[in-house]
Protein backbone atom coordinates (compact mmCIF):
# COMPACT_ATOMS: atom_id res chain seq x y z
CA UNK A 1 0.00 0.00 0.00
CA UNK A 2 1.18 3.39 -0.64
CA UNK A 3 2.54 5.33 1.87
CA UNK A 4 2.15 9.47 1.97
CA UNK A 5 4.76 11.14 4.00
CA UNK A 6 3.50 13.83 6.68
CA UNK A 7 4.70 16.62 8.21
CA UNK A 8 3.39 18.83 11.25
CA UNK A 9 3.38 22.38 11.26
CA UNK A 10 3.08 22.81 15.19
CA UNK A 11 3.91 20.45 18.40
CA UNK A 12 1.29 22.09 20.35
CA UNK A 13 -2.15 20.73 21.66
CA UNK A 14 -3.77 20.32 18.11
CA UNK A 15 -1.00 19.56 16.57
CA UNK A 16 -0.96 16.37 18.81
CA UNK A 17 -4.36 15.21 17.54
CA UNK A 18 -3.02 15.78 14.00
CA UNK A 19 0.33 13.34 14.76
CA UNK A 20 -1.88 11.23 16.52
CA UNK A 21 -4.83 10.98 13.05
CA UNK A 22 -1.61 10.23 10.88
CA UNK A 23 -0.26 7.37 13.21
CA UNK A 24 -3.94 6.29 12.83
CA UNK A 25 -4.25 6.09 8.88
CA UNK A 26 -2.09 3.12 7.30
CA UNK A 27 -1.43 4.85 4.40
CA UNK A 28 0.43 7.84 5.98
CA UNK A 29 4.12 7.99 7.28
CA UNK A 30 4.68 10.81 10.03
CA UNK A 31 7.76 11.93 9.80
CA UNK A 32 8.18 15.19 10.69
CA UNK A 33 7.15 18.08 12.62
CA UNK A 34 8.34 21.53 13.46
CA UNK A 35 7.88 24.12 16.37
CA UNK A 36 9.74 27.23 17.69
CA UNK A 37 10.03 25.65 21.19
CA UNK A 38 12.35 23.03 22.17
CA UNK A 39 10.90 21.36 24.65
CA UNK A 40 7.46 21.43 22.97
CA UNK A 41 8.87 19.52 19.97
CA UNK A 42 11.12 16.98 21.41
CA UNK A 43 7.99 15.75 22.92
CA UNK A 44 6.06 15.75 20.19
CA UNK A 45 9.08 13.66 19.23
CA UNK A 46 9.10 11.49 22.11
CA UNK A 47 5.34 10.94 22.47
CA UNK A 48 4.71 10.19 18.55
CA UNK A 49 7.49 8.15 17.44
CA UNK A 50 8.77 11.40 15.22
CA UNK A 51 11.57 10.52 13.34
CA UNK A 52 12.82 14.28 12.21
CA UNK A 53 11.58 17.66 14.26
CA UNK A 54 12.88 20.85 13.64
CA UNK A 55 13.49 24.69 15.17
CA UNK A 56 12.71 26.13 11.85
CA UNK A 57 9.06 25.28 9.49
CA UNK A 58 11.24 25.91 6.24
CA UNK A 59 14.02 23.53 7.17
CA UNK A 60 11.47 20.89 7.30
CA UNK A 61 9.70 21.58 3.94
CA UNK A 62 12.90 21.72 1.80
CA UNK A 63 14.62 18.24 3.81
CA UNK A 64 11.33 16.20 4.05
CA UNK A 65 9.69 16.27 0.57
CA UNK A 66 5.99 15.97 2.14
CA UNK A 67 2.86 14.90 0.63
CA UNK A 68 0.42 15.71 3.34
CA UNK A 69 1.27 19.13 6.20
CA UNK A 70 -1.10 20.00 9.00
CA UNK A 71 -0.88 23.78 9.89
CA UNK A 72 -1.52 23.88 13.71
CA UNK A 73 0.10 27.41 14.47
CA UNK A 74 -1.79 30.20 16.27
CA UNK A 75 -4.82 31.99 13.72
CA UNK A 76 -2.07 35.00 12.69
CA UNK A 77 0.26 32.53 11.17
CA UNK A 78 -1.77 30.28 9.17
CA UNK A 79 -1.79 32.52 5.88
CA UNK A 80 2.46 32.29 6.39
CA UNK A 81 2.48 28.74 7.07
CA UNK A 82 -0.13 27.15 4.49
CA UNK A 83 1.17 29.68 1.31
CA UNK A 84 4.84 28.32 2.60
CA UNK A 85 3.98 24.85 3.11
CA UNK A 86 2.07 25.01 -0.60
CA UNK A 87 5.25 26.14 -2.51
CA UNK A 88 6.67 22.95 -2.01
CA UNK A 89 3.88 21.45 -3.50
CA UNK A 90 2.48 18.66 -1.22
CA UNK A 91 -0.46 16.56 -2.06
CA UNK A 92 -2.67 17.89 0.48
CA UNK A 93 -2.50 20.58 3.54
CA UNK A 94 -5.02 20.31 6.39
CA UNK A 95 -4.84 23.94 8.34
CA UNK A 96 -6.44 23.85 11.55
CA UNK A 97 -9.63 26.23 12.23
CA UNK A 98 -10.08 29.14 11.98
CA UNK A 99 -8.41 29.60 8.35
CA UNK A 100 -7.48 32.72 9.04
CA UNK A 101 -9.09 36.12 10.32
CA UNK A 102 -9.65 38.18 6.98
CA UNK A 103 -11.56 37.20 3.98
CA UNK A 104 -8.16 38.45 2.35
CA UNK A 105 -6.12 36.05 3.90
CA UNK A 106 -8.39 33.43 3.17
CA UNK A 107 -8.10 33.96 -0.56
CA UNK A 108 -4.59 34.36 -0.78
CA UNK A 109 -4.30 30.97 1.13
CA UNK A 110 -6.80 29.13 -1.63
CA UNK A 111 -5.35 30.85 -4.28
CA UNK A 112 -2.02 29.65 -3.77
CA UNK A 113 -3.06 25.84 -3.24
CA UNK A 114 -5.35 26.42 -6.69
CA UNK A 115 -1.82 27.35 -8.60
CA UNK A 116 0.03 24.49 -7.34
CA UNK A 117 -3.07 21.74 -7.63
CA UNK A 118 -3.16 21.51 -3.77
CA UNK A 119 -5.86 19.67 -1.81
CA UNK A 120 -6.90 22.06 0.77
CA UNK A 121 -8.71 21.45 4.01
CA UNK A 122 -9.67 23.16 7.06
CA UNK A 123 -10.19 21.93 10.60
CA UNK A 124 -13.78 22.08 11.13
CA UNK A 125 -13.83 18.49 13.04
CA UNK A 126 -17.53 18.69 13.47
CA UNK A 127 -17.93 17.61 10.20
CA UNK A 128 -16.68 14.09 11.14
CA UNK A 129 -18.77 13.36 14.04
CA UNK A 130 -21.30 11.01 14.02
CA UNK A 131 -24.11 12.49 15.61
CA UNK A 132 -23.40 16.02 13.16
CA UNK A 133 -23.57 13.38 10.18
CA UNK A 134 -26.54 11.59 11.06
CA UNK A 135 -28.53 14.88 11.87
CA UNK A 136 -27.40 16.04 8.37
CA UNK A 137 -29.34 13.28 6.59
CA UNK A 138 -32.30 12.82 8.90
CA UNK A 139 -32.87 16.74 8.00
CA UNK A 140 -32.47 16.28 4.62
CA UNK A 141 -34.84 12.92 4.75
CA UNK A 142 -37.23 15.57 6.24
CA UNK A 143 -37.96 14.08 9.84
CA UNK A 144 -38.91 17.11 11.33
CA UNK A 145 -40.18 18.93 8.06
CA UNK A 146 -38.06 21.91 6.72
CA UNK A 147 -35.61 23.25 8.66
CA UNK A 148 -36.77 27.11 9.85
CA UNK A 149 -34.22 27.86 12.58
CA UNK A 150 -30.79 27.00 14.01
CA UNK A 151 -29.86 27.87 17.55
CA UNK A 152 -26.72 27.28 19.36
CA UNK A 153 -24.18 28.84 22.29
CA UNK A 154 -20.36 28.83 22.51
CA UNK A 155 -17.76 30.46 24.58
CA UNK A 156 -13.84 31.32 24.55
CA UNK A 157 -14.06 33.37 21.89
CA UNK A 158 -16.38 33.61 17.95
CA UNK A 159 -13.08 32.69 16.28
CA UNK A 160 -12.49 29.68 18.63
CA UNK A 161 -15.64 27.68 19.13
CA UNK A 162 -17.85 30.05 17.48
CA UNK A 163 -15.96 29.05 14.45
CA UNK A 164 -17.25 25.09 14.99
CA UNK A 165 -20.56 26.49 15.56
CA UNK A 166 -20.99 28.07 12.51
CA UNK A 167 -18.98 25.71 10.53
CA UNK A 168 -21.17 23.19 12.14
CA UNK A 169 -24.45 24.99 11.48
CA UNK A 170 -24.06 25.18 7.70
CA UNK A 171 -22.57 21.41 7.96
CA UNK A 172 -26.43 20.16 9.04
CA UNK A 173 -28.05 22.64 7.03
CA UNK A 174 -25.92 20.91 3.96
CA UNK A 175 -23.80 24.00 3.44
CA UNK A 176 -26.51 26.86 2.26
CA UNK A 177 -24.91 29.73 1.02
CA UNK A 178 -25.41 33.16 3.35
CA UNK A 179 -27.89 35.71 2.52
CA UNK A 180 -26.83 38.00 4.95
CA UNK A 181 -25.83 38.89 8.73
CA UNK A 182 -27.62 41.44 11.80
CA UNK A 183 -25.13 40.77 15.11
CA UNK A 184 -24.25 42.87 18.00
CA UNK A 185 -20.89 42.98 19.79
CA UNK A 186 -19.79 44.10 23.55
CA UNK A 187 -16.11 44.49 23.82
CA UNK A 188 -15.04 46.35 27.45
CA UNK A 189 -12.00 44.63 28.36
CA UNK A 190 -8.72 44.15 26.04
CA UNK A 191 -9.57 40.41 25.61
CA UNK A 192 -6.98 38.36 22.89
CA UNK A 193 -7.56 34.92 22.06
CA UNK A 194 -3.99 33.28 20.22
CA UNK A 195 -3.00 36.83 19.73
CA UNK A 196 -6.08 38.49 17.84
CA UNK A 197 -8.10 40.87 19.36
CA UNK A 198 -11.63 39.06 20.17
CA UNK A 199 -14.79 40.47 21.43
CA UNK A 200 -15.76 40.05 25.07
CA UNK A 201 -19.43 38.18 24.06
CA UNK A 202 -21.14 38.43 20.91
CA UNK A 203 -24.72 37.01 18.96
CA UNK A 204 -25.27 37.00 15.19
CA UNK A 205 -28.42 36.42 13.38
CA UNK A 206 -27.31 34.65 9.53
CA UNK A 207 -30.05 33.91 7.14
CA UNK A 208 -29.39 31.30 4.26
CA UNK A 209 -30.62 32.00 1.01
CA UNK A 210 -32.57 29.04 0.91
CA UNK A 211 -34.65 30.90 3.71
CA UNK A 212 -33.16 28.86 7.00
CA UNK A 213 -32.06 31.24 9.63
CA UNK A 214 -29.33 30.88 12.34
CA UNK A 215 -29.20 32.61 15.44
CA UNK A 216 -25.72 31.53 17.58
CA UNK A 217 -24.42 33.19 20.89
CA UNK A 218 -21.27 33.76 22.33
CA UNK A 219 -20.21 34.38 25.61
CA UNK A 220 -23.29 35.48 26.67
CA UNK A 221 -24.29 32.57 28.92
CA UNK A 222 -21.91 29.96 30.81
CA UNK A 223 -24.47 27.00 28.54
CA UNK A 224 -21.57 26.06 26.21
CA UNK A 225 -19.55 23.82 27.78
CA UNK A 226 -21.07 20.97 25.70
CA UNK A 227 -22.41 21.92 22.31
CA UNK A 228 -26.22 21.78 22.16
CA UNK A 229 -27.84 22.94 18.79
CA UNK A 230 -32.09 22.83 18.24
CA UNK A 231 -33.10 22.83 14.64
CA UNK A 232 -36.87 23.74 14.75
CA UNK A 233 -38.53 22.71 11.27
CA UNK A 234 -42.19 23.23 10.08
CA UNK A 235 -42.89 19.38 11.64
CA UNK A 236 -40.89 19.15 14.36
CA UNK A 237 -37.50 20.28 16.36
CA UNK A 238 -33.85 18.50 16.79
CA UNK A 239 -30.93 18.40 19.32
CA UNK A 240 -27.54 17.76 18.90
CA UNK A 241 -24.44 17.25 20.72
CA UNK A 242 -21.25 15.53 20.39
CA UNK A 243 -22.06 12.02 20.58
CA UNK A 244 -26.31 11.83 20.21
CA UNK A 245 -28.98 13.30 18.88
CA UNK A 246 -32.84 13.37 19.55
CA UNK A 247 -35.86 14.51 17.46
CA UNK A 248 -39.78 15.04 17.81
CA UNK A 249 -41.96 15.47 15.00
CA UNK A 250 -45.39 15.26 14.18
CA UNK A 251 -45.00 11.56 13.39
CA UNK A 252 -43.41 10.03 16.77
CA UNK A 253 -44.82 9.76 20.02
CA UNK A 254 -41.88 11.75 22.02
CA UNK A 255 -39.09 12.00 21.58
CA UNK A 256 -36.82 9.31 19.60
CA UNK A 257 -33.00 9.52 20.72
CA UNK A 258 -30.30 7.93 18.77
CA UNK A 259 -26.87 7.37 20.15
CA UNK A 260 -24.48 7.84 17.73
CA UNK A 261 -21.18 6.84 18.84
CA UNK A 262 -17.97 8.53 18.16
CA UNK A 263 -15.07 8.02 15.76
CA UNK A 264 -12.11 10.05 16.31
CA UNK A 265 -12.89 13.05 14.17
CA UNK A 266 -8.96 14.11 13.26
CA UNK A 267 -8.64 10.39 11.94
CA UNK A 268 -11.70 11.05 9.94
CA UNK A 269 -10.36 14.00 8.19
CA UNK A 270 -6.98 12.63 7.26
CA UNK A 271 -8.77 9.43 5.76
CA UNK A 272 -10.45 11.35 3.76
CA UNK A 273 -7.86 14.02 2.28
CA UNK A 274 -6.33 10.49 1.61
CA UNK A 275 -9.23 9.59 -0.27
CA UNK A 276 -9.77 13.06 -1.34
CA UNK A 277 -6.21 12.94 -3.45
CA UNK A 278 -7.28 9.76 -4.86
CA UNK A 279 -10.16 11.01 -6.44
CA UNK A 280 -12.46 8.53 -4.92
CA UNK A 281 -14.26 11.21 -2.82
CA UNK A 282 -14.82 15.22 -1.77
CA UNK A 283 -13.59 16.71 1.66
CA UNK A 284 -15.95 18.05 3.73
CA UNK A 285 -13.49 19.76 5.10
CA UNK A 286 -13.00 21.47 1.65
CA UNK A 287 -11.21 25.37 2.19
CA UNK A 288 -14.02 26.85 0.09
CA UNK A 289 -16.64 25.72 2.52
CA UNK A 290 -14.39 27.20 5.27
CA UNK A 291 -13.92 30.21 3.44
CA UNK A 292 -17.52 30.70 3.49
CA UNK A 293 -17.47 30.12 7.11
CA UNK A 294 -14.88 32.98 7.74
CA UNK A 295 -17.21 34.92 5.30
CA UNK A 296 -20.20 34.55 7.93
CA UNK A 297 -17.65 35.39 10.85
CA UNK A 298 -16.36 38.14 9.52
CA UNK A 299 -20.16 39.66 8.91
CA UNK A 300 -20.79 39.30 12.42
CA UNK A 301 -18.22 41.76 13.30
CA UNK A 302 -18.37 43.96 10.43
CA UNK A 303 -22.57 44.61 11.03
CA UNK A 304 -21.70 45.41 14.80
CA UNK A 305 -18.65 47.92 13.63
CA UNK A 306 -21.53 49.67 10.57
CA UNK A 307 -24.60 48.56 12.82
CA UNK A 308 -26.31 47.37 10.34
CA UNK A 309 -27.78 44.37 8.19
CA UNK A 310 -24.55 42.80 6.15
CA UNK A 311 -25.33 41.43 2.83
CA UNK A 312 -23.38 38.62 0.54
CA UNK A 313 -20.70 38.67 -0.56
CA UNK A 314 -18.66 40.61 2.46
CA UNK A 315 -16.92 43.46 0.86
CA UNK A 316 -14.65 44.56 3.61
CA UNK A 317 -11.66 42.07 2.88
CA UNK A 318 -10.16 43.15 6.16
CA UNK A 319 -10.29 42.24 10.55
CA UNK A 320 -13.59 44.23 11.20
CA UNK A 321 -12.68 43.80 15.21
CA UNK A 322 -9.27 45.45 14.14
CA UNK A 323 -10.94 48.56 12.47
CA UNK A 324 -13.52 48.93 14.89
CA UNK A 325 -10.78 49.40 17.42
CA UNK A 326 -8.71 51.56 15.22
CA UNK A 327 -11.90 53.84 14.91
CA UNK A 328 -12.26 54.11 18.77
CA UNK A 329 -15.85 52.29 18.54
CA UNK A 330 -14.79 49.70 21.02
CA UNK A 331 -12.30 51.38 23.48
CA UNK A 332 -11.18 49.37 26.52
CA UNK A 333 -13.01 50.18 29.61
CA UNK A 334 -11.17 47.75 32.29
CA UNK A 335 -7.64 48.06 31.04
CA UNK A 336 -5.20 45.05 31.24
CA UNK A 337 -4.57 43.24 27.97
CA UNK A 338 -4.96 39.66 28.19
CA UNK A 339 -5.01 36.31 26.19
CA UNK A 340 -7.46 33.64 26.82
CA UNK A 341 -5.05 30.73 25.41
CA UNK A 342 -1.96 32.18 26.65
CA UNK A 343 -2.03 29.12 28.87
CA UNK A 344 -1.21 27.31 25.71
CA UNK A 345 2.55 28.74 25.06
CA UNK A 346 3.29 28.97 29.36
CA UNK A 347 6.16 26.48 30.75
CA UNK A 348 5.04 24.17 33.03
CA UNK A 349 5.36 25.78 36.26
CA UNK A 350 3.39 28.62 34.81
CA UNK A 351 0.88 26.75 33.76
CA UNK A 352 0.24 24.88 37.17
CA UNK A 353 -0.28 28.36 38.65
CA UNK A 354 -2.58 29.37 36.04
CA UNK A 355 -4.93 26.19 36.38
CA UNK A 356 -4.88 26.65 39.82
CA UNK A 357 -6.20 29.70 39.55
CA UNK A 358 -8.71 29.07 37.63
CA UNK A 359 -10.03 26.36 39.24
CA UNK A 360 -10.32 28.89 41.92
CA UNK A 361 -13.22 30.87 39.65
CA UNK A 362 -9.92 34.08 38.96
CA UNK A 363 -10.78 35.69 35.86
CA UNK A 364 -7.79 35.28 33.01
CA UNK A 365 -7.03 39.10 33.08
CA UNK A 366 -6.11 38.95 36.78
CA UNK A 367 -4.01 36.27 37.01
CA UNK A 368 -2.07 37.82 34.06
CA UNK A 369 -1.57 40.57 35.86
CA UNK A 370 -1.14 38.43 39.32
CA UNK A 371 1.63 36.61 37.35
CA UNK A 372 3.28 39.50 35.94
CA UNK A 373 4.03 40.72 39.26
CA UNK A 374 5.91 37.75 40.20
Amino acid sequence: MSKYRAGVIGCGQIGKHHARAYKGVEEIELVAATDSVERVRKAMQEDYGVAHVYGDFREMLEKEKLDLVSVCTWHLLHTEHTIAAAEYSPKGIICEKPMTVSLKSADEIIDACDKRGIKLAIGHQRRFYRSWTKAKELIQEGVIGQPLMVTAKSGEGLLNCGTHVVDAIRYLLNDPETDWVMAAVERKTDRYEREVRIEDCCMGLITFKNGVQALIQSDLTAEWSVENYSVRGTDGVMEVTTNRLRFLSGKTTGWQEIDTGYDDPWVCQAKEMISWIEGKSEHRGDARQARQTVEILMAIYQSARDHEVVRAPLQVKEYPMDLMFEEGKIPVVEPGKYDIRAFLAMEPEERKIYDEMRRKGVHPRDIFAEMCKT
